[in-house]
């Protein structure tokens, strides 16, 4: 199911079918120093974790992380949407290209469309989000996107994380 649609991307609910490039996505090296080790190394693996997490979390939220595809050939490109997260009091924004894509704008467009939906559609009254204080792209990003540094924070023991927040001042579910 198509969620979201900018000039250059589609944002849709992941599918089973989807593991493979999930698989791929979640052992880059780049997801594993800034988000970490899932333990997917097996696209049954990959279809269990895409089943357990973003399809559930979408059938029971009504939103979750989203496939992000290049409208002109489908190419998928990564994963943006929100999520709710046992270690944080609202639903936060989260983000991931394959390093091929980096640079090119696609990470802030589906990230602006992400925000947007959390503001006007699901009417969040705020949006939260976390990456390391290492990750400098992220950082600037979520800035970027106006969200305002709250704290540094250690969401898992020992491994700090930067959160920001952005207050929409909708009424409804944080």
């Amino acid at each position: 199911m198509i969620v979201l649609d900018t000039p250059r991307l589609r944002l849709r609910t992941l599918a089973a079918d989807d593991a493979p490039f999930y698989l791929a996505l979640v052992n880059e090296p780049s997801w594993l120093r800034h988000i970490g080790d899932k333990n997917i190394h097996t696209v049954a693996a990959a279809r269990a974790a895409i089943e357990q997490g973003p399809c559930d979390m979408q059938r029971r939220l009504g939103h979750s992380l989203y496939l992000v595809e290049r409208k002109d050939d489908g190419a998928p490109l990564g994963l943006c949407g929100l999520i709710k997260r046992d270690s944080l009091p609202g639903v936060d924004i989260g983000y991931a290209l394959r390093p091929a894509y980096w640079g090119q704008g696609y990470a802030f467009e589906a990230a602006s469309a992400v925000v947007a939906h959390a503001r006007d559609t699901l009417r969040l009254p705020a949006l939260l989000a976390i990456t390391g204080p290492d990750n400098v792209a992220s950082n600037a990003l979520l800035r970027k996107l106006g969200l305002q540094f709250e704290r540094c924070a250690e969401l898992t023991p020992a491994v700090p994380s930067n959160v920001y927040r952005l207050d929409f001042g909708n009424a409804g579910f944080a």
